[in-house]
């Protein structure tokens, strides 16, 4: 069986001095990039732009909103990015006209919904292992407002960009599945520059365990100096790892509590399904067996016979119709309680065996004037 694939979409706010580091990412103007591993040089000069930055990131977001006339602050989001990828086996076997095109189309769905006077990059990576687009635009509203939260939003927001999305993709690739959202699955997802981020500080912790190993009484205060350097690196950025997990924590810890209230919400739904399972059982067990009690050859049913079909009878003229499930359970209760009156008048023992006739319908039923007072009676075999 093959595996599923899935349009992926994610956004990332950034409020400022960091916008640069992106834009030095996605286009690739740094000779080395050590905080990522997994970006091949040699393979860079495959990336290709959709839409090309005409400005730096920073002073063409710092334009627009001058232009639409915004206040901002320290802490203002002036820049979106949206990142657009799928599961690495959607772009198995494809060409780069075929990779293209797919990109193209995330691009029109985005414009459909972002003014594309606001998008400064369009830019596809093929060179890292997976094909992705960073497209950055300036989260500015139809009516001139800097405002991301409108835009991206929170978790039901984006929920309701990412269904859009599937919707969009899958008219032209119908193998593209909608992937579970975090209340589903209990995740919350991190982004994959935290977890570069982690293996490079877990092997910069590697090599500071090999250092201290090698301090000894003669070389000690060499080893002093290039371990204070390493740590003034080192620490600064365990410390700016650790404000980020926590947030992310934070975020697990909420999505959790709420699949806890779905998961119990599912299981009283579950017991509710079981019970409906169990009496409709019951009916259709309760409807030849029934039919069959009330044609049995003894006039001492006479009673319960009438009993029973003036019961079904009071229910036809209250909803003009056999009674449904809850109301199965009252007549069982009915039946039990008549059996158990004239169990000793019955002499059960001694009762013929049934012949159960095919049950009609209420139409076919009314046709043939089937009442209490003209059943024929069953043969016994």
């Amino acid at each position: 069986m093959s595996k599923p694939q899935f349009a992926i979409l994610r956004f990332a706010k950034y409020k400022g001095p960091e916008i640069s580091n992106i834009e030095a990412h996605n286009e690739r103007t740094k000779d080395e990039y050590a905080s990522n591993p997994d970006i091949d040089k040699s393979r860079s000069c495959l990336n290709f732009h959709l839409l090309e930055p005409e400005h730096k990131y920073r002073a063409e977001a710092e334009r627009q909103i001058k232009d639409a006339g915004c206040r901002t602050r320290s802490d203002s989001v002036r820049l979106v990015e949206a990142f657009v990828t799928a599961t690495p086996e959607f772009f198995k076997g494809k060409k780069k006209a075929e990779i293209k095109a797919y990109f193209q189309e995330a691009l029109d769905f985005i414009r459909e919904h972002q003014d594309q006077k606001t998008i400064i990059s369009a830019v596809v990576h093929m060179d890292e292992k997976t094909p992705h687009m960073h497209l950055s635009f300036v989260p500015l509203t139809a009516d001139g407002r800097l405002c991301a939260k409108e835009i991206v939003g929170n978790k039901k927001k984006l929920t309701q960009w990412q269904d859009r999305f599937w919707e969009h993709m899958v008219k032209k690739y119908p193998d593209l599945e909608r992937g579970e959202s975090a209340s589903e699955t209990g995740r919350d997802h991190i982004p994959p520059r935290v977890f570069k981020e982690m293996t490079r500080l877990t092997k910069q912790k590697a090599k500071l365990e090999e250092l201290l190993a090698g301090v000894n009484a003669f070389n000690a205060k060499g080893k002093a100096a290039e371990i204070g350097a390493f740590l003034d690196k080192y620490i600064p950025a365990v410390e700016q790892m650790h404000t980020t997990l926590k947030k992310y924590n934070t975020a697990f810890i909420a999505t959790t509590a709420e699949n806890k209230k779905l998961k119990k919400k599912t299981e009283q739904l579950a017991r509710s399904l079981d019970k409906a399972t169990q009496e409709s059982t019951l009916k259709s067990w309760l409807t030849p067996s029934c039919i069959g009690i009330m044609r049995m050859p003894s006039p001492c049913w006479i009673v319960f016979r009438r009993k029973c079909w003036r019961h079904i009878r009071t229910e036809r003229r209250k909803r003009g119709r056999l009674p449904m499930v809850d109301e199965w359970s009252g007549f069982a209760a009915l039946l039990a309680n008549l059996i158990e009156k004239y169990a000793v008048v019955l002499n059960l023992d001694a009762l013929p065996d049934l012949v159960i006739e095919e049950a009609v319908s209420e139409k076919d039923a009314a046709d043939k004037n089937i009442h209490e007072n003209d059943i024929e009676p069953v043969k016994a075999a």
